[in-house]
Formats: C-alpha cells, structure tokens, sequence
C-alpha cells in the first residue's frame, strides 16, 4: 500500500531514552559487522558473502524500528544477471533492498570516505561513481558489464541524486548500457518510506543539506516506520535506445508509487 502525499504534521516522537538505546543497538551492529567483514569475509564462499550481507542488512532495518515489506518478486540470484534501478531516497534504500535480494551497488563516492560505513561498502564490493566525471563513467561500464556477464546482481539509482520520498526525478541513462550489452534483466524497483499512519516518512530521506547522522538522528525519533520495496516486472531490452528504457522504468515507479 502507498501513499502520494507527506504529511505537514509533527508526527509522535520516540523519547530520549528510546533513541539512546535505538542508537547503541545500530553501533553495536556496525562493530559486528566491522568484525566480520575484516576477520570473516576474506574466507566465506560467494554465497555466504551474499546471506551474511543479506542477514545483516535485515537487522539493521529492524534495529531502525523499520518493518520492511516486501512486494512483488525478488530476482533470484540464479536465474542470470540483474540490473535493479531504483528511485533513491535515503541511504536505507540500499540495506532494505539487500534484505530482500544481496546486491552489489553503485553508490556516489562520498560514501566511501564515511567512517565505518564506506569500509563496510568496500568490503561488500560497492562500486564507487564521480558523477561529474564522464571518465569515470566509462571506466564503470567496463566493470558493471564484466560483473553483469559473471553473473551478478547490479543495482544503480538513475536519479543521480536523493529526494524526500514526495516526487521521482528525471532518471539518467548512462549506466543502463552495461545491461544492455550483458544481456541482464532491468528490473525498476519503487521504494517508499511511510509514518504509522499512512504519510510519507520525510524522516527517512537523506536529502537537501543533510548529513547521513542527521537522517540516522530523525529516523529514531520515529516510533516506526513502513518501508515498503516493490520488486517491478522485468523491462523489455532488445531493441530499446537507453534514454528510453530509463524513462520506461522512472514511469512504472512513479506509477506504483502514485506520484
């Protein structure tokens, strides 16, 4: 279920003390995980990279107070190579994604100089985009298609930036031609993030001049929050110009999502 309006109304925050101890379990979380991505990982098969990464992007989603739902049909990781091109509104959006289905993600390359978090996307093999530099797309090209042909699963925002959760933005093409030449299936995935009653949960949106920990502040001031992932049809491909098929796929977000 979901919704087309934010809510302009102050929703019921959570107490100081719930947010302490909300904050101390997510901490507690990451050193875990900073525990076995440094000791643990570089002996785990691929499989057990991807149910590690997939058990623990679920706990931090519930250690947010965050009850994911799940709509559609998760890609299965061995029925051949994805591509996921999602709307983006928080940094959640990759960790409520990686519960439903492990996925290597293309992320900005701020985050990897955030403390902790970007060490952890390393380990996880994020790749890194400097938007601004043509360069660099074509050097990602390159590393999303060899990806793609061994049998990956790729996962990119077109937007090229966040919103708060209250409209989708134009989606750029560029990094649609690796999945295209790899013969992957493009799959949109509309993601939203709501209050307890209904609105659109702004809390959760890493946008405008914000900063990861001010997102992470307002998402504990929040008693709950309905984060719901639509996993969409696969897109037709062959024969499609890029630009195309990144408008396809912004159109049937918008469209589950109402906007």
């Amino acid at each position: 279920m979901t919704h087309n309006a934010a809510s302009t109304h102050r929703a019921p925050r959570t107490s100081r003390f719930t947010r302490a101890w909300r904050l101390a379990r997510v901490a507690a979380h990451f050193t875990h995980a900073a525990g076995v991505a440094g000791l643990g990982y570089p002996f785990m098969s691929a499989s057990r990279r991807q149910r590690t990464l997939q058990r623990w992007s679920a706990g931090l989603v519930r250690h947010l107070a965050t009850n994911l739902t799940v709509h559609g049909e998760p890609p299965r990781q061995d029925a051949g190579p994805f591509l996921l091109v999602a709307n983006h509104v928080s940094w959640l959006d990759i960790f409520a994604i990686n519960a439903a289905v492990p996925t290597r993600f293309v992320a900005k390359s701020e985050v990897r100089r955030w403390p902790l978090v970007g060490w952890l996307c390393v380990k996880a093999d994020t790749l890194f985009i400097e938007r601004d530099r043509r360069r660099d797309l074509a050097r990602l090209d390159g590393i999303i298609a060899a990806a793609l042909h061994a049998g990956a699963g790729m996962g990119v925002f077109l937007e090229g930036t966040t919103t708060d959760g209250t409209l989708v933005l134009p989606f750029h093409s560029s990094l649609l031609r690796p999945a295209q030449q790899a013969g992957a299936r493009v799959i949109p995935v509309a993601i939203q993030y709501c209050r307890r009653d209904g609105s659109i949960c702004t809390e959760a949106a890493y946008d405008g001049d914000k900063s990861a920990l001010d997102t992470l502040k307002l998402m504990l001031t929040q008693h709950e929050i309905h984060a719901h992932v639509h996993f969409l049809p696969p897109l037709a491909t062959q024969g499609v110009h890029r630009k195309a098929l990144a408008a396809s796929a912004r159109e049937v977000i918008v469209r589950t999502l109402k906007f």
